[in-house]
């Protein structure tokens, strides 16, 4: 069981050490990798870590286990799914603290996630028991008379999910519950700074009841994991992190299923007759919401001449006033970057903008292990501030001349994962939902939208395939025909 310790006059929701899981059998390795606060920078705690060996093993035991988790019944898989997430509300606090304290994200927003993460299972127990098919009348022509086609979805096989550090919980969750719910046995690779969150949510599944056999969870390097991407044995990768991993990883795993939810650099579209106030509060919230450490956190904002300057004149003292700090702080809305490597980019990345001539209206400025919120004026379409993928407290604000403008300026991407517009155009909504080169269009809010039900996914370099728990059973099943010759 997790325990609370005490160190540096902290309580830490960890054990010392953590072995991996593997096939439901908890197990030591010689290789130990350490936990480190983002905040602090200290040695929160060790995990084990899987070499080859134990990467073969866990996908000799998931093809074992194969005809076991494809013969559980629906009201069993729904129930073991109804139970984890009811376990993780009992354990909220020591889940949100243990993900602040490996990830930096301020705590209130770390309780959200575990909220998040619970109604993720308990949407895979509701859609464990509704997966069906459809009944097809073949009789087009004489040939066909008295012929019925029936379908059903099957399980796919074992499934290898790879997450990132920034929803270590709940990314882990869109993995997992529909895999389980799809009756697929899975093997996870969690982020090598998040392994932590990663366990402990095994180790709750496993008490709801799952069978051991169907879920490994294997902290270790991307290189010990990659070359399991082409073993047959492996039927579906489900992997969320950047591009040039996923599509690296996609050349592997060529004869696979595959998902992949990849990157981007989110826009917004601020068209003149809007709710101002209400775009204001929400681009706050969709840029700076864990330091811009999400795929779909909002980094460029295009908002028509008219009403730029309001808008400004409202979005930077909000900015401002953003309190920054320990991330295990109520009050602290922006925690740390993730690592110092990320740090140093995005200094880089600001620094070569104001080279360039783009002005910095607020922050700009590295704080400790925090990049202070920082909002960017005249940035061009091709400084990397506007062109790559940030993930950082930044964001670029562009005045347009009109909507399309705006349009236009939002698919100038190599990205396409969420857009948002605000608009009280009805036409405009339409016309963006159109044209916008984007998985999810979202009116009226930001592109940091995101409920666990809903399809979500990327175009272009973002991706492609839809997770959202019914989408992600689609992912991971495929589609038999039955035909009945009833005459």
């Amino acid at each position: 069981m997790t325990f609370w310790r005490r160190e540096n006059e902290r309580e830490i929701p960890m054990k010392e050490y953590y072995p991996i899981l593997l096939g439901g059998a908890w197990r030591e390795t010689a290789e130990r990798m350490d936990v480190l606060n983002p905040y602090s920078r200290e040695i929160v705690s060790r995990v084990c870590k899987a070499a080859a060996e134990e990467v073969g093993e866990a996908l000799s035991i998931a093809l074992k286990a194969t005809p076991l988790a494809v013969s559980l019944p629906s009201h069993q898989k729904s129930a073991i799914l109804q139970k984890v997430s009811d376990i993780l509300l009992t354990r909220r606090e020591e889940l949100a603290r243990t993900i602040t304290i490996e990830n930096g994200k301020p705590i209130t927003e770390s309780r959200t996630e575990v909220d998040r993460a619970s109604l993720t299972f308990r949407i895979a127990s509701e859609e464990a028991s509704r997966i069906g098919g459809e009944f097809i009348p073949l009789d087009r022509n004489r040939l066909s008379e008295g012929r019925w086609g029936i379908t059903r979805r099957f399980p796919c096989g074992a499934v290898f999910g790879i997450t990132p550090f920034n929803f270590p919980l709940n990314l882990a969750s869109h993995k997992i519950a529909p895999a389980v719910a799809s009756g697929n046995p899975i093997i996870l690779k969690p982020a090598s700074k998040t392994p932590v969150t990663a366990l402990t949510l095994g180790e709750i599944i496993l008490e709801a009841g799952l069978p051991g056999e169907c879920l490994s969870i294997l902290p270790c390097d991307g290189k010990v994991a990659e070359p399991a991407l082409a073993d047959e044995r492996v039927k579906v990768l489900s992997f969320t992190g950047s591009a040039a991993v996923g599509w690296r990883l996609k050349k592997l795993a060529w004869d696979k299923r595959v998902l992949l939810e990849l990157g981007g650099n989110a826009g917004v579209v601020i068209d003149r007759d809007c709710d101002l106030e209400f775009a204001v509060e929400r681009c706050v919230a969709g840029a700076f919401s864990y330091a811009g450490q999400v795929c779909i956190s909002v980094q460029r904002i295009y908002v028509h001449r008219e009403v730029h300057d309001d808008f400004l004149g409202r979005f930077v003292p909000r900015v401002e006033a953003l309190r920054t700090g320990d991330p295990l702080d109520d009050a602290t809305q922006i925690g740390p970057m993730i690592d110092e490597e990320n740090l140093g980019r995005v200094g880089a990345w600001v620094d070569e903008a104001r080279a360039s001539g783009a002005r910095i209206v607020t922050g700009g400025k590295k704080k400790e292990n925090l990049y202070e919120p920082t909002i960017v004026l005249d940035a061009t379409p091709r400084m990397r501030l506007s062109c790559m993928e940030v993930f950082a407290p930044v964001v670029t604000v562009t005045a347009i001349d009109d909507f399309e403008e705006g349009l236009r300026a939002v698919n100038d991407s190599v990205y396409g994962l969420q857009a948002g517009v605000f608009t009280n155009d009805l036409k405009h909504a339409f016309r963006a939902f159109q044209v916008l080169e984007v998985g999810g269009v979202i009116i009226n809010d930001v592109p940091a939208y995101r409920v666990d039900h809903m399809p979500y996914g990327g175009v272009k370099q973002s991706g492609f395939g839809r997770e959202g728990i019914r989408y992600a059973i689609e992912e991971m099943t495929e589609t038999r025909l039955m035909v009945l010759n009833i005459r």
